[in-house]
């Protein structure tokens, strides 16, 4: 045999045998070698027109009625049993127990797991993997159920189309701690490495949740980590759930991405994918856009002042009222008062008033003084004193 045959055909044999690395097999991240933008080659899904997570422009979102409000299933009855938190090398992870579901879907769904999403708390934004508006959150939890009316289990599921429903919940900083969320973070010290894991005791999964589950978004997509399989139903609540700095702090400082053994540590941080094309979807809304609007911090602002303003002007104009009508009110009684006064002391009383003596004459009054003052100097001067008859003799 020729020698450049030999040497060819020993060549596609060994390509024959060479083992092509099984998808599940590949180590895979968010940066480096086979960073997110590398996913597609190693898992074709991750390269689909239905991939997650997306931009949701609230202004191109479509108001369907028919959508429900979500009803979360025994999430509050959590029983005595632990749960169990570990490290997978890309999030902390919870897995739940199978009672849990979700209701006010198209068929029910069972909860597997839940797992959080969070970025470096570095000055540029990133943390959730949703955005709304081109506008991200601090961090963000998803809650992952199965079609259990449809499908046995969850390795079933995800492959299938509707076989998965996904819950995502915007995370942001807040001024108090959010105690429902120290049921997961206060247990991180104890996975902080790769493939560890923990029991911690079982909690009411509903308090992590937002208190409005009505107002939401939903759309088709896709798992957000390889294989990235376009099976998830997906429902982004409107309403964010806040935590506290400490709170952020602790979920991006703690957890390293690698393992106990490796040589070098790796802090696990900026887990989250960037937002990918929306192509032909819709994102329809649960609420109308008359009744939600997104503001930014700009028109929020300016919305703040103008209240403040307002209710400033208001309680001027208020007071000005107020003393109009005292000023009036006073001015009324004190003219009340004065006529009430002036009636008494002419009307009451004039009756009792002596008759006007009528006026004489100059002369003839001083004529009839003239009289008087004659008179009586004549009786004064003129009159005498005429003496006492004697006593009366008495005979003996």
């Amino acid at each position: 045999m020729d020698p450049l045959a030999l040497f060819l055909l020993l060549l596609l044999q060994c390509f024959q045998w060479t083992p092509v690395p099984a998808s599940d097999d590949i180590s895979w991240t968010y940066t480096g070698l086979v960073g997110q933008s590398e996913w597609s080659e190693y898992f074709s899904d991750c390269g689909g027109t239905s991939q997650s997570p997306v931009d949701v422009v609230t202004t191109q979102t479509k108001y369907d009625p028919g959508l429900l409000p979500l009803t979360p299933l025994g999430y509050e009855q959590h029983g005595n049993r632990p749960f169990t938190l570990y490290n997978n090398g890309h999030s902390a992870v919870i897995e739940l127990p199978d009672w849990m579901g979700i209701g006010g879907l198209p068929w029910l769904f069972t909860a597997v797991q839940m797992h959080l999403h969070w970025g470096s708390g570095g000055p540029g934004p990133g943390g959730s993997e949703h955005t709304i508006n081109g506008q991200s959150a601090d961090a963000e939890l998803h809650v992952v159920h199965y079609n259990s009316e449809l499908y046995p289990n969850m390795t079933a599921a995800m492959t299938q189309k509707n076989g998965l429903a996904v819950l995502g919940i915007l995370i942001v900083l807040g001024e108090e701690t959010n105690l429902a969320f120290n049921n997961i973070l206060n247990y991180l010290s104890r996975i902080r490495h790769a493939n560890q894991r923990v029991l911690i005791p079982a909690f009411d999964v509903r308090s992590l949740l937002p208190k409005d589950l009505r107002s939401y978004y939903r759309y088709n997509g896709s798992l957000t980590t390889p294989p990235c399989y376009q099976s998830v139903m997906w429902t982004l609540f409107h309403e964010r759930v806040q935590i506290s700095k400490a709170q952020l702090l602790k979920m991006e400082t703690i957890l390293y991405s690698s393992k106990s053994e490796d040589p070098e540590r790796i802090l696990l941080q900026d887990n989250y994918r960037v937002t990918q094309p929306l192509n032909h979807r819709v994102v329809f809304s649960s609420f109308s856009a008359e009744s939600w609007k997104e503001l930014s911090s700009g028109e929020v602002t300016a919305v703040v002042i103008g209240v403040m303003c307002g209710c400033v002007a208001l309680a001027v104009i208020v007071r000005f009222i107020v003393k109009t009508i005292r000023r009036y009110f006073t001015l009324l009684h004190r003219e009340t008062v004065v006529v009430n006064s002036s009636t008494s002391s002419w009307d009451v009383l004039h009756s009792n008033r002596p008759a006007p003596m009528q006026r004489m004459k100059e002369p003839e009054k001083a004529a009839e003084n003239k009289q008087d003052t004659d008179l009586n100097s004549t009786t004064q001067g003129g009159q005498k004193e005429e003496p006492s008859p004697p006593p009366p003799q008495l005979e003996p």
